[in-house]
C-alpha cells in the first residue's frame, strides 16, 4: 500500500494510484522538514471509480442483516483500539494538535464503533394499531445508497468515525474525502476496515483537494447522500449542489461558542474550562470557546487570572507529553489568526497577551501561534461575532445573567455554550434560553460524548445530528408498511368499522 511514504486510494477493496498519475505533499506542521507522506492527487475519473465500486457493493452489502453488520464494525473498533498509539502519534504528525488529544481523538472513533455495532441489533421501528379490522401497520428503516463524505483536518478519524460506522450498520456504502491536510489517519481507518474482511466496495477513500474530487463526489447523480463537516461557506455550496437532484445533505458547520460565567460561580473552575476550551487544540474546533462573557462583579479579577494561566501555556511539538498546545494545521490556517488577531487590536480590544507568531529556534519551522487574549471585547466586534479557529479568545462583560445570554445568543452560529454558576435556578434559565444544539453546566464548550447528538443551530447546520441514536435518522429513511389479512379491499379513512 506504501512504498518510500506514497500513500495510495482505497477503492473497491484494492489500494490503487490516482489516474492522474500526481501525487502531493503532506508535512508535519510542528516540523515542515518531516515530509509524512505523499498522497494521490485525484481526480473526478477517480471518484466515478469508487462510486462505481459503492454503488456496485450496495446491493449486496444492503441485504446483509444488520446484526452482521454491527459485528464487523464491532471487530473494526476492536483493531483501532489495538493500534491506538500509532494512529494517535501519526495523527499528531499530521494535525499538530498534542498527543492526549489526538489519543482521545481515536478513542472517540473506538467508542463510536462499538456504539454504532450495537445499533445493528437497534434499528427500531413502529407497530400502531390500524383503524381496519385484520390490518397491521408497521415503520421499518431502509438504507439509502452511496453516501458521499467530506470530512476536516480538526478530528482527523473521530469525525470520519461518526459519519462512516452510522452509515455502514444501516447498509450503506461510502466514499471518503479526507480533508487535504490529514489523509494519514483516515488512511488508517481504510485499512483497519480492509483487514477486517469488509467487503470490497463497502468503503472506499479518494484524496485529493476540494475542487477536484469533493465537488464531483457531491454532484454525482448516483450519491443519495452527501454529509459535510467544514466551513459554513463550503457548505452552502454542498447543499446547493444536492438541492437539484433532491439529495439529502447532513451540514456540520461553523461555531462561535460562548462561556457565560456569572458572579456566584467557582472562578478556578471557569478560568480552567476557559483555558481548556479556548487553546485546546490550538482553538481548531468547532466548539472552541472563542468568546467568554464574565459577570461585571468578577469580571476584572478573571481577566488577571485568566491572562496569567494563559502566558504559561507551553507551545511546541505535539508529540512532546510536555507540551500543552500545538500549532496551526497550515501555513494559511496560521496566517488567518495572525490576521484576526491585528483585527482584534484595530478594533479597540484591549490585547493582554500573545497576537504574533511562536518564533526563534525549531519553532521557525512549524505554523506556531501565541495564545492570545482580548478584553472589553463588544458586540460589534468582528472577533466577537466571526469564527477564527486559533489560539485567539475574546472576554466580553455583561451585567447579568439576561444580559449574558442574549450576548451569547448575539451571533449567526448556534452549535455549543455553558454556563459557570453555583445557582440551579440560573442555570437552568440559561439551559433553556440559550439558543445551541450543545449546552454544558459548569463544564468548557468542548468535551461532547458520543452516545449524545452532535450539532448546532442556525448558521452551524441543517438540522441533522450526528452521533448517538440520532445519527440513524441521516443514514437511512422510514418506509410505512401495511399489510391487509382481510382478503377484502378496506379503504382507510373512508370505510366506516361498525362494531357488532
Amino acid at each position: 500500500m506504501a512504498d518510500d511514504k506514497v500513500y495510495k486510494n482505497y477503492i473497491n477493496g484494492e489500494w490503487v494510484d490516482s489516474v492522474s498519475g500526481a501525487t502531493y505533499e503532506n508535512r508535519n506542521p510542528a516540523d515542515n522538514r518531516e515530509l509524512i507522506g505523499l498522497f494521490q492527487k485525484s481526480n473526478a475519473e477517480d471518484v466515478n471509480n469508487a462510486i462505481v465500486a459503492a454503488d456496485e457493493a450496495y446491493k449486496k452489502w444492503r441485504l446483509v442483516p444488520a446484526p452482521k453488520r454491527g459485528e464487523l464494525l464491532f471487530k473494526v473498533a476492536q483493531k483501532l483500539d489495538e493500534k491506538k498509539e500509532m494512529i494517535s502519534q501519526d495523527m499528531t504528525r499530521e494535525m499538530g494538535k498534542i498527543i492526549k488529544e489526538t489519543r482521545g481523538d481515536t478513542q472517540e472513533a473506538i467508542d463510536m464503533g462499538y456504539y454504532m455495532a450495537g445499533e445493528g441489533r437497534r434499528q427500531f421501528g413502529e407497530t400502531t394499531p390500524s383503524e381496519m379490522r385484520n390490518k397491521f401497520q408497521m415503520s421499518i428503516r431502509q438504507p439509502m445508497g452511496v453516501c458521499a463524505m467530506i470530512t476536516p483536518w480538526n478530528f482527523p478519524i473521530a469525525i470520519p468515525s461518526w459519519k462512516i460506522f452510522p452509515a455502514l450498520v444501516c447498509g450503506n456504502t461510502v466514499v471518503i474525502k479526507p480533508a487535504t491536510y490529514t489523509p494519514l489517519s483516515v488512511l488508517h481507518f481504510m485499512e483497519i476496515f480492509d483487514e477486517c474482511g469488509i467487503p470490497p466496495g463497502v468503503v472506499n477513500m479518494v484524496t485529493g483537494s476540494g475542487s477536484s474530487v469533493g465537488e464531483p463526489l457531491m454532484n454525482d447523480k448516483r450519491v443519495r447522500l452527501v454529509s459535510f463537516t467544514g466551513s459554513s461557506e463550503v457548505g452552502s455550496l454542498v447543499s446547493q449542489a444536492c438541492a437539484p437532484d433532491f439529495k439529502h445533505c447532513m451540514l456540520e458547520m461553523g461555531g462561535k461558542n460562548g462561556q457565560l460565567v456569572m458572579d456566584d460561580a467557582k472562578l478556578e473552575l471557569a478560568i480552567e474550562g476557559a483555558l481548556w476550551g479556548a487553546f485546546g487544540t490550538t482553538g481548531q474546533r468547532c466548539t472552541a470557546t472563542s468568546r467568554v462573557i464574565v459577570h461585571k462583579d468578577v469580571y476584572k479579577e478573571f481577566v488577571e487570572r485568566f491572562v496569567e494561566r494563559a502566558k504559561a501555556i507551553k507551545i511546541g511539538n505535539g508529540l512532546d507529553e510536555s507540551v500543552e498546545m500545538g500549532p496551526a494545521v497550515s501555513e494559511s490556517q496560521m496566517n488567518t489568526v495572525l490576521e484576526y488577531m491585528q483585527i482584534g487590536k484595530k478594533e479597540g480590544a484591549k490585547m493582554h497577551c500573545g497576537g504574533g507568531r511562536v518564533t526563534g529556534g525549531d519553532y521557525d519551522h512549524g505554523w506556531f501561534t501565541e495564545p492570545t487574549v482580548f478584553s472589553d471585547v463588544t458586540e460589534d466586534m468582528r472577533i466577537f461575532q466571526e469564527e477564527i479557529f486559533g489560539s485567539v479568545t475574546s472576554i466580553t462583560v455583561c451585567d447579568s445573567l439576561e444580559d449574558g445570554i442574549n450576548k451569547l445568543n448575539n451571533v449567526v452560529y448556534g452549535l455549543s455554550a455553558s454556563v459557570y454558576t453555583q445557582d440551579v435556578n440560573k442555570a437552568f434559565t440559561a439551559m433553556r434560553d440559550v439558543y445551541t444544539g450543545i449546552f454544558y453546566v459548569n463544564a468548557p464548550t468542548i468535551g461532547a460524548e458520543i452516545s449524545l447528538p452532535f450539532g448546532g443551530t442556525k448558521a452551524t447546520g441543517n438540522g441533522h445530528r450526528e452521533a448517538g441514536k440520532q445519527a440513524l435518522e441521516v443514514f437511512s429513511e422510514w418506509k410505512a408498511v401495511y399489510i391487509d389479512f382481510s382478503g377484502a379491499l378496506q379503504k382507510a379513512q373512508i370505510d366506516e368499522f361498525e362494531i357488532e
